[in-house]
């Protein structure tokens, strides 16, 4: 008997399959290939926390680095129970291509804990981060390797982070290293906009879509799976472009409305309730199995990687699926989708806001400005259906799909750059 885990490959080989797709159609040199299927460096650090009541626990914690050949690495850290080395090299590369199309000076990494924060006090979690911090050490930097947000971890995570690299240096020197994480709080040296980029970015993506298909976000029904961060903000976003949203899904269940949930009563509703959207009382339940085949126009997968597969993609009925999280849809799954028509808008295009976001705060870091947040979200934008358009224009050049378009952009950058500089010695 097959078990449901087997049926799901990996997100590494999700990775590599997609590269290679994309690789053969674009006819990419058979050494700079071989170079772009390695990680350049994947680091395992194991070390010892005492907790609130006195015990000692050693955690794992993970960073891998992809390749660097346009900029330093760059890319979150997320503390999740399941989270292994395998994990982070397929986030570290997807990583890679997301810079490069996004046209940023940024290589690709990814890393985190293997740890569920909920079973943790804030004093323990700030412990075990400034402790995975200086496990660290020099594998980050702010011009080598720059952290950021991703699952589980936050702004009050990157501000412990920041200065516990910062204390390691010499008092006179430490505001010199303030950019060696990204997504910090506004008054630890943040951007104003960042804890929306990603969210934005996602409906900014939407947008392009729809005018793309000559349609329009107003009335469209749309469902989104995971309430975190992204998915807030996101459905924020779409309410405002008056979008309807009809169901939610994250760990604690599914709920759903036909006619409408308010996104912003449901995150005040979430937290007044530990955190959690069941028994939303606007709402009725809805079975975990149910949840993608409700009848919609978009979908936003947000929460964690390999959600949309083989055996739930024939039930969707959204005429597009904006990939909000990293990873959501398996090549098994998406090939399902493509063959009923649906458009996917890949994850190293639709959540790009977030690192692009990234970009500026450590702009705005290395420069000593204040970025006003009019600013930032033009920019942000601007960037984003420029990457658009691109992707859209190699996908008709190339008569493929708008995620191997986008990794046709994303690896003919790095192409180029190995064909200028070439390969020491």
């Amino acid at each position: 008997m097959i078990t449901k885990e087997q049926q799901v490959p990996k997100m590494i080989d999700s990775v590599h399959q997609q590269f290679d797709k994309a690789a053969d159609i674009m006819d990419l040199n058979p050494d700079i290939r071989k170079i772009l299927a390695q990680t350049n460096n994947e680091i395992v650090v194991h070390f010892p926390v005492r907790l609130d009541n006195g015990s000692v626990e050693v955690f794992t914690g993970y960073r891998v680095q992809h390749n660097n050949a346009l900029g330093p690495y760059k890319g979150g850290l997320r503390y999740h129970p399941a989270i292994e080395l395998d994990d982070a090299k397929a986030l570290a590369i997807w990583m890679t291509w997301k810079t490069s199309l996004a046209g940023l000076p940024y290589g690709g990494g990814k890393g985190g804990i293997q740890l569920d924060p909920s079973k943790y006090s804030m004093s323990e979690l700030e412990r075990i981060t400034r402790r995975f911090t200086h496990a660290l050490g020099d594998n980050i930097g702010p011009e080598y390797d720059i952290p950021a947000p991703d699952v589980n971890t936050n702004a009050q995570i990157m501000a412990w982070i920041a200065d516990t690299y910062m204390s390691t240096k010499q008092p006179n020197e430490r505001s010199k290293y303030s950019h060696v994480v990204t997504g910090k709080p506004v008054n630890s040296g943040g951007l104003r906009g960042r804890d929306r980029a990603t969210g934005y970015g996602v409906v900014v993506t939407l947008k392009a879509w729809a005018e793309w298909r000559k349609t329009t976000l107003k009335g469209k029904k749309y469902i989104v799976q995971g309430f975190g961060n992204v998915g807030q903000w996101a459905s924020v976003f779409m309410h405002d472009n008056g979008a309807i949203l009809t169901a939610v899904q994250d760990a604690s269940g599914s709920i759903f409305n036909e006619n409408g949930i308010d996104p912003t009563d449901l995150l005040l509703y979430m937290k007044a309730n530990n955190g959690v959207i069941a028994n939303y009382p606007k709402a009725v339940p809805l079975t975990h199995d149910d949840f993608f085949a409700v009848d919609c126009d978009v979908c936003i997968p947000a929460a964690l990687g390999n959600q949309i597969t083989e055996q739930n993609a024939a039930g969707i009925k959204a005429k597009v699926i904006a990939e909000g999280a990293n990873g959501p849809t398996t090549p098994e799954g998406e090939s399902i989708l493509r063959e009923k028509g649906v458009d996917i808008i890949p994850d190293i295009l639709c959540n790009s806001g977030g690192v692009i976001g990234s970009y500026f705060e450590w702009l705005q870091n290395r420069s000593g400005e204040i970025w006003e947040f009019e600013d930032v979200i033009t920019r942000l934008e601007k960037k984003i259906l420029d990457s658009f358009s691109r992707v859209v224009g190699t996908s008709e050049a190339y008569q493929t799909d708008l995620r191997t378009a986008a990794y046709i952009e994303a690896i003919k950058r790095i192409e180029l750059t190995y064909n200028d500089r070439g390969v020491f010695p």
